[in-house]
């Protein structure tokens, strides 16, 4: 089935929802605003249950169709960036510093809009439940909520997730089964060296030399210690002495960055070299290297079947679903797919600027087609009302 007329009455109506969120983004779990604003909604489409404060401001809202049958969940993520906005748009964020650079105000109004849809027509049997989650990007939000009983407390069986993607064309969509998105890491060394005058290096151990050696090296991980035909990304994203003189050869430098990798395996490879490697290189120059090695979201991988039914949903909507690449970025909706049986999908948000970036923004025309999908995918999995 294409697009639902009804939902097509509601475009002009979510389109003013996305607009004014884009327009007052919040960040990580500080997310009252948009929560409150979404509870709101739901409360006045009519769900029969809408819960807020789940993974501290997270928000549920439960729509119960006719008669007994399954649970379904379906997330979208509300949380903003810490970017400022260059897009000169008339909605663009009244928040200095602050911007929608990922499209979750996309995501969120086009769950509302299926939420609204949903509950107006409950032609399914069984319960649907819409989860609003903040802090994904970065604040493992999907684990809190998970922590807090998300999927126990209302019996969820099956979990699907979206996300825009520019690149596809607006509406379409992709997807792929088992590792989708990567294992997302976070590591700081720091380097102790011998401070003193940059006209006496002899004197000192030079923590920055230091450190630029240990960059170089830590590209051996990838480079050398993983099997070329597996995943594993290292990048060294700071490297701060802390220092502003021009003549001083700075005591410590601190240097901070990601590991991504799509499988445990290569991710414990990746841990062990990244320390040996640190400690070591600076043990030859004379220096200590002091290593934090933080595990952050796990491999987001998709079950095959579940992705099997996202997939027919989407050829239900657009006509078409193609094979979605590996993704090196991370996504926190793995901690919901560790949790039950469920499938991300990517919608088409067509030629626009790279997701991050400050000249990004959601194509509205994208709407149609990721809220007709959320319905889809709900009423399929759940089935039909069993006639009287």
């Amino acid at each position: 089935m294409p697009v639902r007329n009804r939902i097509s009455e509601l475009v002009p109506e979510i389109t003013e929802w996305r607009r004014d969120l884009h327009a007052h983004p919040e960040l990580m779990f500080d997310t009252h605003r948009t929560a409150g604003l979404v509870a709101e909604r739901l409360r006045d489409f009519g769900c029969d249950e809408v819960v807020e404060g789940i993974g501290r401001t997270g928000v549920v809202g439960v729509i119960e169709g006719q008669g007994p049958g399954r649970t379904v969940g379906l997330r979208a993520d509300m949380d903003a960036l810490p970017i400022e906005e260059r897009t000169g748009r008339d909605y663009a964020s009244t928040e200095p510093g602050k911007m929608h650079a990922c499209g979750h105000d996309g995501h969120t109004a086009m769950l509302l809009g299926a939420a609204r849809y949903l509950a107006e027509t409950r032609n399914f049997a069984g319960r649907v439940v819409v989860i609003f989650q903040p802090a994904e990007e970065g604040g493992a939000g999907g684990r809190f909520m998970c922590e807090d009983g998300l999927m126990e407390r209302w019996g969820i069986e099956e979990v699907y997730g979206m996300h825009n993607w520019p690149g596809i064309p607006t509406g379409q969509f992709a997807i792929r089964p088992g590792p989708f998105f990567a294992a997302s890491d976070d590591f700081e060394i720091v380097i102790e060296g011998r401070g003193g005058h940059a006209a006496k290096p002899h004197e000192t151990v030079d923590s920055v030399l230091v450190a630029s050696h240990v960059v170089l090296a830590l590209q051996s991980i990838a480079a050398r210690n993983a099997d070329p035909v597996e995943q594993c990304v290292v990048s060294v994203t700071t490297l701060d002495s802390s220092s502003k003189a021009f003549n001083v050869l700075p005591q410590r430098v601190t240097l901070r960055g990601t590991v991504r990798t799509l499988k445990p395996e290569v991710q414990d490879l990746a841990e062990a070299r990244l320390t040996a490697l640190a400690e070591q290189t600076a043990a030859a120059y004379g220096a200590q290297a002091a290593v934090t090695y933080n595990r952050g979201y796990p491999v987001m991988a998709n079950h095959d079947a579940e992705t099997e039914h996202a997939a027919e949903a989407a050829r239900a909507v657009s006509g078409d679903c193609a094979e979605a690449p590996l993704v090196m970025g991370g996504e926190d909706f793995a901690f919901m797919l560790l949790e039950r049986p469920g499938a991300y999908i990517l919608v088409g948000n067509g030629d626009t600027a790279a997701v991050h970036s400050p000249d990004y923004d959601f194509s509205d025309e994208a709407i149609p087609a990721g809220t007709s999908w959320w319905a889809e995918i709900a009423e399929r999995r759940l089935g039909p009302p069993a006639r009287q």
